[in-house]
């Protein structure tokens, strides 16, 4: 007999806000899979009223409701569990090379440390990831929210709020039980004898800037000093790592980027907290949204998290195009991604006011311009994002914190033996370019429209005040009701469409692999760069695509990516060879790299 749960909005939300951060593939996708686990085990589900809602007992309910889920769910399984590894393994390959698995942001597990009486009841509780995050999001929201921002001016701890990264390989290895992130390359690297001796996962509190986890956590000291399996730009310099110019070539074998953000992600949610799953929910789920977590406050979190800011926009306008063109524009076009914001012509007239479309450069200056001072302070002192053409400047920047997480402003360590391997999808829609829309002033703690902002540059950007006691700015977003499926890259719900892996932009993933270091200037000591692009053929009835999804997340259980994994892992790393599915060799070499 089918059991009957109650299951409020406020939990849905829940659910929805967790993999709309953690997970951004489309929201259609995670929809199907919670119906069909829902459907799996016979759970009717029941929408009451807003707004009477009684918080205790739909408490009471969502307790019941997370108790009587089976362990583990459906969505834990694809029926390839250890097969990878027990091919490699029969080959007579087994572990040789130790291994460090660094997660990506915002997927390593964070949870409560602190002991201010406010945030005792969440002590040692997931404050990112796990059920408890989802009950939090839904019935103590704003001591979630509070707890999990930082200090804006020092990008640490606020008063009262203690949150670490989780520990250990389960810190990423699942978002939430049975939904997988790492587990299943564990999975596989434990079929040829790896085990806790020789596979460490380094999770982090992604939320901090790279120079704020050395300050509050010793991050990359400690990694440094415990695994000799990974390195950073940060253990070659004499101010911090002492680890000297050779260190990479003495202790890194290679480095495998799986679906590396090396160029661009985020910049809609720096803005207006948008990004393409966002506006591309259905009205009802849109609704909840912005009820229960509105844009500003989304938008406040990631002005908070200055980690989040080393996915900014690189390269400006030479690598992302102008007005007229752009290095991945397709063939027969009617719109160009050079334009990265652009605004509809009856929104303009509708505003009464000039405003132009956006290049790269002009865009990133913009939104610096409607974020709040601190952010901006924190940009100047903990990042860049230019691109450098000169080698002694670059050889400079060997000595300067702020260039490191830009490949167009460093160069690669003195490792001539050391190999880099680029593994990402290809084949799923991508959100590349926005069309923006603004509406109505309202009141805004970033700064008032009456005098405008000027920024000299988006490294060196800081916000003048007009003298208003009540400052006001118009709300800027992306335009939502714009669908033309007729363009050409086709527009969804004021998202231009581009390639990648449903996440990351193609010429992020791949430009620097197959153009930016194959050139001397950022590749001094010649390091082997091979380039693997896995297509993205999903498997319909197998929830999240099973062995052969190249989507950004769920890549991490394709066949092949493990595969080259335990390849390098296990000494066959001269079997991984290049492979494209996409044109992103033709579209890097109309990047302007000189």
């Amino acid at each position: 007999m089918a059991r009957r749960f109650l299951f409020p909005l406020g939990v849905l939300l829940g659910v929805l806000l967790g993999f709309i951060l953690i997970q951004p593939n489309d929201l259609t996708d995670f929809q199907t899979h919670l119906a069909l686990l829902l459907d799996e085990f016979e759970f009717d589900v029941s929408l009451p009223r807003f707004p009477q809602l009684d918080l205790s007992s739909v408490e009471n309910e969502w307790r019941k409701l997370r108790n009587s889920i089976p362990e583990p769910w459906k969505l834990n399984t694809n029926g390839l569990e250890f097969t990878v590894g027990e091919t490699i393994a029969a080959r007579g390959l087994s572990a040789k090379h130790p291994v460090v698995l660094v997660p990506g942001i915002i997927s390593t597990g964070l949870e409560s440390w602190s002991t201010a009486p406010e945030y005792r009841p969440f002590f040692r509780q997931k404050m990112w990831g796990g059920f408890s995050m989802l009950s939090q999001v839904t019935f103590n929201r704003e001591k979630w929210l509070n707890g999990l921002l930082l200090d804006p001016v020092t990008g640490l701890d606020p008063p009262g709020a203690k949150v670490r990264a989780a520990e250990g390989i389960d810190a990423a290895s699942s978002f939430i039980q049975g939904y997988w992130l790492w587990s299943k390359i564990i999975e596989n690297m434990a079929a040829v004898n790896y085990d806790t001796n020789n596979l460490h996962l380094a999770p982090y509190d992604w939320r901090l800037s790279y120079s704020n986890l050395e300050v509050r956590d010793s991050y990359f000291s400690k990694l440094k000093a415990t695994v000799e399996g990974f390195v950073f730009k940060w253990v070659e310099s004499p101010q911090h790592g002492n680890g000297g110019p050779d260190w990479v070539e003495n202790h890194i074998e290679a480095v495998i980027h799986i679906a590396g953000t090396h160029l661009a992600k985020a910049m809609a949610a720096f803005l207006s907290g948008e990004m393409k799953d966002t506006v591309q929910m259905n009205p009802a789920g849109a609704y909840v949204l912005e009820r229960f977590f509105s844009r500003r406050e989304r938008r406040k979190l990631f002005h908070s998290w200055s980690g989040s800011a080393s996915m900014w926009i690189k390269g400006g306008d030479a690598v992302w195009g102008n007005t007229t063109f752009a290095p991945d524009d397709v063939d027969n076009r009617n719109q160009t991604h050079g334009e990265l914001i652009a605004f509809r012509e009856t929104v303009v007239k509708a505003l009464g006011e000039h405003i132009n479309n956006m290049t790269a450069d002009t865009a990133s200056n913009w939104i610096l311009e409607h974020t709040p001072e601190h952010f901006q302070k924190m940009i100047a002192t903990n990042y860049s994002y230019g691109i450098e053409r000169d080698e002694e400047s670059l050889k400079q920047n060997a000595l300067d914190h702020t260039k490191w997480s830009n490949p167009l402003e460093v160069q690669l360590p003195n490792a001539p033996t050391t190999k880099i391997f680029c593994v990402y999808g290809h084949g799923k829609e991508t959100e590349r370019s926005y069309w923006y829309t603004r509406e109505a002033y309202e009141y805004d703690e970033v700064q008032p429209d009456a005098t405008p902002a000027i920024c000299e540059n988006a490294t060196n950007c800081f916000t003048p005040r007009a003298p208003l006691d009540m400052p006001l700015s118009r709300k800027s977003m992306i335009d939502a009701e714009y669908t033309d499926n007729a363009l050409n890259p086709k527009v969804l719900n004021g998202v231009k469409m581009g390639e990648g892996d449903g996440t990351v932009s193609l010429l992020s993933l791949g430009a620097m692999c197959v153009e930016g270091w194959k050139r001397k200037r950022w590749n001094p000591a010649g390091m082997q760069v091979t380039t693997v692009e896995l297509p993205h053929k999903p498997v319909g009835t197998i929830p999240r695509g099973g062995g052969t999804t190249a989507d950004h997340v769920d890549i991490l259980g394709n066949t092949a990516l493990n595969e080259i994994i335990l390849k390098v892992a296990t000494g066959a790393a001269h079997e991984v060879k290049d492979n494209f599915v996409s044109n992103i060799r033709e579209y890097a070499k109309r990047v302007q790299w000189d």
